[in-house]
């Protein structure tokens, strides 16, 4: 997989409505703070850049309909009614009622959906199914005729709001039970099953292909007089109506592109589009990952399959991106030393790869966010998540900039580490470090950990099935961790010195033993990838340091009628990550399902109740979100009296979260 997602370290508060923390706040309710982000150095780039970022803006933010589509097949239709029960409500503002349909409708717009956007858990509505339906019933008549239109033939919606047994879950992820027909999310149609679509694609697969397509990755799955039928995503196919403003953005970005590659780039994509053929899609990546000149990027397209059950159907996402060349030297020293790191990874030779292509890093700053990466995103982003193109031709890794900046700015002072950290020696090593070892870990992490090793000839990419999403991101994550501590990264300037490390250590042992807790609901096991992946490498090391004799290098520890995570020999920690990863890489290069399988359940599932009742509490003290996104900038065309193009203006706070919400919908609605 290729995003890392941020590790907020946050808790939920049952206060409702509560103000914005700071200046970069916008928004607060449920578990959700939303803050604002800036574009750094937007003003710097040339017309032509900031032309090109506007119309690649465009064909991002038209993406917004897919994924909600993608997410639930009833998300559209709940929005538009909510939605228009939003903008003409009548009645007091101070009604329990409204006030918890308020936080309903906020919590599904940060969503994308009805289902929570990291927990996967459907919302539960806190005001009632009358009081909705008397809402509805108060709509003028025009609209509640267009309404009824949009949402014609779609039965189900109450239920699908109101009923705490449909649709519980948007991707399950649960061992021994069919994940499609558990599933909510609408990758598959009705009467689908797993063994079904797992039989299909095997059919399919070639083991003797060396540049095969990611099959399923553009298309949903349904059922026609019994048999399986493949739904393409194109212009003319499924989605074609929203894929078409696509297009038709991305043409005209085209005659801004900086360079040839650039253009042809563009060209690969919207070629894509209109054909559906994923031979055209790895075109299109190898070409993007060729471009190495440009400033200005961007990512559009079916790219991430965690949403999928079986991590095949990539979710819409879209960013638009221009390079930090101030930051990106120490991600450039990094993917320069891609071999050597590589050379020295404690796995079997069998796994390394002889020689490394084409890795390339930058820091980047976000431009705009839309789709799978709007309104939460990810910090750090490798690209493609094809392993034939990664070994033949390279990928390409980015730090987020200006994300970062804004989470880490947004949480000063917010008392985290004087609650959960073991003594004072963790807080001022953090407070010195861990935003600079952060930074490295994403480098590492994306740049080197998801393109080392390699599959052995005949493994099936997908063997790992469900597991796969969880098990590759632990994979990058042991890589990151293992690589921290290493003297190398201090030879080459990277790391400040052999201690900073620690903060990193420390952190990702109690995020993934404890603090990622505050995510999920009590008697809920762990569901989404990356909170599986921190828990099994925690978990495991936890396990492996009860092993030794004398004092373990890891343990739980109480003080004060409280747990803590206490760290007592970094080195020895280091040499499990690197058992660890041997492991890891082992069962992805041979695609030992069985391995994985077990890995995962022993180690990155299960919650301990009384453990995650203290961490619950004490979070409650510090009445900070655990979940943060965010709003995005508006641009906007400055022409002269004959309609030529004299500037691209970057807009601030002109807009409100629910008004940006709004206006999308009005703005981008093509489904």
């Amino acid at each position: 997989m290729a995003s890392a997602l941020v590790l907020t370290t946050a808790c939920t508060s049952e206060k409702q409505d509560v103000q914005p923390a700071n200046n970069w706040s916008v928004d607060r309710f449920a578990d959700i703070e939303v803050l604002r982000y800036e574009v750094p150095a937007f003003e710097q780039l040339s017309l032509q850049q900031k032309t090109l970022v506007y119309y690649l803006t465009e064909a991002a933010l038209w993406g917004r309909d897919i994924l909600w589509d993608q997410n639930c097949k009833y998300n559209l239709a709940i929005r538009n009614l909510c939605e228009a029960v939003y903008q003409n409500y009548q009645g007091d503002k101070a009604d329990p009622q409204w006030k918890a349909f308020e936080q309903y409708m906020k919590q599904i717009w940060f969503a994308n959906g009805i289902h929570h956007h990291y927990s996967n858990a459907k919302f539960q509505p806190g005001f009632t199914q009358e009081w909705f339906d008397s809402q509805l019933s108060a709509l003028p008549e025009e609209l509640a005729v267009e309404l009824s239109a949009k949402c014609n033939g779609l039965e189900g919606i109450d239920a699908a709001m109101f009923d705490s047994t449909c649709l519980r879950i948007k991707t399950n992820q649960a061992d021994g039970v069919d994940l499609i027909q558990t599933s909510a999310n609408n990758y598959y149609g009705e009467g689908v099953t797993q063994q079904e679509v797992e039989n299909y694609y095997a059919k399919l697969k070639n083991p003797k292909d060396q540049t095969p397509v990611m099959f399923g990755l553009n298309s949903k799955m349904v059922k026609e007089n019994g048999k399986l039928v493949e739904k393409t995503y194109k212009v003319g196919g499924l989605y074609g109506a929203a894929i078409g403003k696509i297009v038709e953005n991305l043409e005209l970005a085209a005659p801004y592109a900086e360079n040839v590659q650039q253009k042809k780039v563009i060209a690969d994509l919207i070629q894509y589009y209109r054909r559906g053929d994923l031979k055209d899609f790895d075109t299109y990546s190898i070409d993007w990952v060729k471009d190495l000149q440009s400033k200005v990027d961007f990512i559009n397209g079916f790219i991430e399959s965690y949403g999928d059950p079986l991590g095949l159907r990539g979710a819409w996402e879209g960013m638009v991106n221009f390079k930090d060349s101030a930051n990106t030297a120490r991600t450039e020293i990094v993917s320069a030393n891609a071999q050597w790191f590589e050379d020295h990874s404690p796995i079997d030779d069998r796994f390394r790869k002889p020689v490394v292509k084409g890795v390339t890093a930058k820091v980047i700053t976000a431009a705009i966010l839309a789709g799978d990466s709007y309104p939460s995103t990810p910090i750090g982003i490798n690209l493609p998540n094809s392993n034939w193109i990664r070994a033949q031709h390279g990928s390409k890794s980015v730090s987020i900039d200006n994300i970062t900046a804004a989470y880490d700015a947004a949480a000063a002072g917010n008392g985290f580490g004087e609650e959960f950290m073991w003594s004072d020696e963790e807080v001022q090593r953090a407070k010195q470090y861990a935003h600079y070892v952060d930074n490295i870990h994403t480098d590492l992490h994306e740049c080197l950990g998801h393109g080392s090793g390699q599959l052995l000839p005949g493994v099936d990419p997908d063997a790992l099935k469900a597991y796969g999403s969880t098990l590759e991101e632990a994979r990058a994550d042991i890589f990151a961790l293992y690589y921290m501590a290493d003297p190398k990264l201090v030879e080459l300037g990277v790391m400040p010195n052999t201690e900073a490390y620690k903060a990193g250590y420390y952190q990702q042992m109690m995020n993934g033993l404890m603090t990622q807790l505050v995510r999920i609901i009590p008697g809920d096991n762990l569901e989404e990838a990356h909170m599986r992946n921190r828990a099994l490498i925690a978990y495991w090391t936890l396990e492996r340091a009860k092993q030794d004799e004398g004092t373990p290098a890891l343990e739980f520890a109480r003080k004060d009628g409280k747990t803590y995570v206490r760290i007592n020999d970094y080195d020895k920690l280091r040499q499990y990550f690197g058992e660890l990863l041997g492991e890891l890489q082992r069962i992805k290069s041979e695609g030992d399902f069985e391995a994985g399988r077990k890995l995962v359940e022993t180690y990155g599932v299960k919650v301990d109740p009384e453990l995650h009742a203290e961490v619950l509490a004490r979070y409650k003290k510090l009445n900070i979100a655990p979940y943060k996104g965010f709003v995005n900038p508006r641009y906007e065309l400055v022409k002269d009296a004959e309609g030529n193009i004299m500037d691209v203006k970057i807009i601030y706070g002109s807009e409100t979260y629910p008004e940006q919400m709004l206006r999308y919908g009005r703005q981008y609605s093509a489904l």
